[in-house]
């Protein structure tokens, strides 16, 4: 695995190294050394898949509040997406700020967001499956979001939305 810290420090993006043979290939998703080696703590406690029928669902921004804040390596097994993260970290000099990356299954690339990051993402191509290892139970009480048009984060979706949850849509605006 090839780690790149992004811009938000704690967040990385993972190349992962597939090993091809006749069959197809094998990678390797998850190494608690690799990771470790890299300042990462995260132990898996829960694994979810999200299925997204249509090009343009927009899933987010969602994070859950301390003191159960869940740490997440996402990757996109089939189609593809576009990922965003925001540090919410009070002190960090990126609060508020966003950073933004294309995860598709061919890429073999995976995406560590930190436990104090909100996150969504919209999906590219129809039929798209993302898949996350969480690193904190979810806890209902604990769940929040903003709205994912703010003009706090100045994010870019690349498409327009073309389903999006009733919960998504009555997030609160971010304010610093």
């Amino acid at each position: 695995m090839t780690f790149t810290e992004t811009p938000l420090k704690g967040a990385f993006l993972i190349d992962l190294e597939p090993h091809p043979d006749e069959r197809g290939y094998f990678a390797r998703t998850y190494c608690r050394k690799e990771f470790e080696a890299h300042g990462i703590e995260l132990s898996i406690v829960q694994s979810n898949l999200s299925f997204n029928r249509k090009a343009g669902t927009l899933r987010g921004i969602h994070f859950q509040k301390e003191p159960k804040g869940e740490s997440k390596l996402v990757c996109c097994t089939q189609g593809a997406i576009f990922y965003v993260i925001l540090d919410l970290r009070p002190r960090s000099s990126t609060f508020g700020r966003h950073f933004a990356a294309k995860l598709t299954a061919k890429s073999h690339r995976a995406l560590f967001i930190p436990g104090t990051f909100a996150n969504g993402f919209q999906s590219l191509v129809d039929d798209t499956i993302v898949e996350y290892q969480m690193g904190e139970y979810y806890a209902a009480e604990l769940s929040s979001g903003y709205r994912y048009d703010d003009s706090a984060f100045s994010i870019s979706w690349p498409l327009p939305t073309s389903v999006i949850s009733a919960r998504d849509l009555a997030w609160p605006r971010f304010q610093q």
